[in-house]
């Protein structure tokens, strides 16, 4: 029987959802409650405190909370799909056997990882779409081209959820992912631009930034939110592109090598 790339993605993304929906109230909690009393806590405790130059964007003439929003949108995304690609996706690859027993359908490597990715993308997704409601319902969006960002937030999500089964191809245990998440996510959620403008870097600092996929991903989450969206958010986007591009390229070579071996 002949499934076909698609098909064959979309059952294992309908596996994975329908495991999650045995402990989705748990799983929320942390996927949504984090980002969002983090936009809270921050936006409106510490900003008040903080006297911003945004440069000209939202966040120079609106308000801390203006700037912080979308930031804390793409870094949720990031890390929903970044823990289930990581924690989640490791799971299924080595402890339960998931993917041995889906290759013994006509399903291959290729469908299992883009069917893994787009589930962590779907929960990036939801967390994306969760702190867009409460910056909308707080007054913090102006444009109707937030009206894109769940669609920023999925491919985000496809980004790093391709990131992360690179990361889990290479794992011999959970401890590997303290590497992971420390060295690599820890320093783009605090260096990509989400809690302050890159112009107050050093420029050395500023071009490695510019290295950082979520880097692009805050860029073109803030352009949507300020309706800024132009020939730089065309950029943001490319950039995220290719990054999906050569992860899920290296994540089916090394996913296919870890369970032929």
């Amino acid at each position: 029987m002949t499934i076909g790339f698609a098909g064959g993605a979309l059952r294992v993304w309908r596996r994975d959802m329908e495991s999650w929906r045995k402990y989705y109230k748990a799983s929320l909690v942390g996927a949504l409650g984090e980002p969002i009393l983090s936009l809270l806590a921050i936006g409106y405790g510490l900003g008040r405190f903080v006297d911003i130059d945004a440069g000209g964007a939202a966040g120079a003439t609106l308000g801390y909370a203006h700037f912080l929003a979308p930031g804390i949108l793409a870094s949720a995304a990031m890390n929903a799909a970044s823990f289930e690609a990581t924690f989640g996706s490791f799971t299924r690859m080595t402890e339960q056997k998931t993917y041995d027993a889906i290759l013994a359908t006509p399903i291959g490597i290729r469908e299992i990882v883009a069917g893994d990715a787009l589930w962590a993308a779907s929960k990036a997704t939801l967390s994306g779409t969760a702190v867009l409601l409460v910056a909308a319902g707080a007054g913090l969006v102006t444009s109707a081209w937030a009206c894109l960002l769940p669609f920023v937030a999925l491919l985000i999500g496809l980004v790093f959820a391709s990131m992360g089964l690179v990361v889990s191809s290479r794992a011999q245990a959970y401890d590997f992912f303290t590497y992971y998440f420390t060295l690599v996510i820890s320093v783009m959620y605090f260096f990509s631009g989400i809690f302050f403008p890159l112009a107050s870097l050093p420029g050395w600092a500023q071009a490695i930034a510019w290295c950082l996929p979520l880097t692009h991903a805050v860029a073109l989450s803030r352009a949507c939110v300020a309706g800024t969206v132009g020939a730089a958010a065309l950029v943001h986007l490319g950039v995220l592109l290719v990054v999906l591009a050569a992860s899920y390229t290296l994540a089916v070579r090394w996913v296919g090598r870890r369970l032929i071996a």
